[in-house]
């Protein structure tokens, strides 16, 4: 029989992150770039209302956009159940949340502890359970999609974060959910998924996202920019800076999941998500800055080419134009972005790295050969 348990208070523990985050109390650091957001709640706007309370199972969600998306589906009153291995802590408190609720969300959470590797237990646990709408956030290949669907036949919905990473390289932007996709790319096992979800008739959704930020990003998006800007270090960033890209606030995304569930507009769709704004490899420095209260920063360009990294990455974005159209999410859905860029790297900068949490420990080894060749040349 499957392992379920609801989550009391005095059973949980925070997640090992550089300093807890229970002390959170929701004021903001004071930075040259104030803002009067409150802390995270949901607006009028966020609610979808399905045509009913939900049986709802999600594909991890102890990290980032689990953490955020579990949140809504409970403050919806649906019945929330997380599947992980159990490695890491349940439930955390998020940045800004009060106390009272933080019990409350976590005296809701379920939690099935196994491996979705492991597809015997999926198909045995899932099915004993029985689920109306299932969220994968963290699958890859669709092997591992496979067992959930065979489990439970009478599914109503299952939503899929894929990635804009799946386009096929184009001189053409921004991408379009009707792009043609890159069987070769690295997200192919995405693509696969959502081929597989076509051919099985299942009611199904894919959110594409591009570049993902916000408070707990265990990717060193914005955090990069943050290390360098509080170490007064130059930021190295490849070849002209102009390259154009796009970032997306992990609220926002989690909000345009909630939107899709229950939707018959969102049947058998695939939505991409992100933020409005397009913005250059130096112009995302620069605002890194704005948002953190830097000052203007030091940006140094240089030619890929010209080094050996080795394995390491010397700068977290791919050198590249990379960027997708949000029309077809606000047109079909009604779905609005509430972060313009600044104040949404503000909001990360204030309720996280500017609070001292952070995933990783600056690296500034390649940023020291570059840097290093760069003052010969001179």
């Amino acid at each position: 029989m499957a392992r379920m348990v609801a989550l009391q208070q005095n059973q949980l523990s925070f997640s090992p992150l550089a300093s807890s985050l229970s002390d959170f109390s929701g004021t903001r650091l004071h930075t040259q770039l104030q803002f009067k957001r409150k802390s995270w709640q949901p607006k009028g706007s966020f609610y979808v209302s399905a045509s009913s309370t939900k049986k709802i199972l999600i594909m991890g969600g102890t990290r980032f956009i689990g953490v955020f998306l579990s949140r809504l589906l409970v403050k919806e009153g649906h019945q929330v159940t997380l599947f992980t291995r159990g490695k890491a802590p349940v439930t955390q408190q998020l940045p800004g949340e009060s106390d009272g609720d933080y019990a409350d969300f976590s005296s809701k959470i379920l939690h099935l502890k196994g491996d979705r590797k492991d597809f015997e237990f999926v198909k045995s646990s899932l099915s004993a359970v029985g689920y109306d709408v299932v969220y994968d956030i963290n699958g890859r290949e669709a092997d591992e999609v496979e067992p959930i669907l065979d489990a439970l036949p009478n599914l109503e919905q299952f939503i899929y974060c894929s990635s804009a990473g799946v386009y096929l390289k184009s001189d053409l932007l921004p991408h379009a959910e009707t792009d043609a996709v890159d069987p070769k790319s690295r997200h192919k096992g995405k693509l696969e998924t959502e081929s597989l979800l076509q051919s099985k008739g299942v009611n199904w959704t894919s959110i594409r996202p591009v570049y993902i930020y916000g408070p707990l990003n265990y990717n060193p998006v914005e955090e990069w920019f943050f290390h360098r800007l509080k170490a007064g270090r130059p930021i190295p960033i490849p070849s002209s800076g102009i390259q154009i890209t796009q970032l997306g606030h992990v609220k926002d995304l989690a909000t345009a999941f909630v939107k899709v569930l229950g939707n018959d507009k969102a049947s058998k769709e695939v939505f991409n998500i992100s933020g409005e704004k397009y913005v250059t490899f130096d112009g995302l420095a620069r605002a890194c800055a704005k948002a953190g209260g830097f000052p203007e920063p030091e940006i140094v360009h240089y030619n890929p080419k010209d080094y050996d990294f080795g394995k390491k990455k010397s700068f977290p974005f791919r050198d590249q134009h990379f960027f997708a159209s949000v029309d077809k999410a606000k047109s079909v859905l009604g779905w609005e972005p509430e972060f313009d860029l600044v104040e949404g790297l503000a909001d990360s900068y204030n309720l996280d790295f500017g609070r001292g949490t952070f995933r990783k420990e600056a690296d500034f080894s390649t940023d020291d050969i570059i840097l290093g060749k760069s003052l010969v040349g001179v």
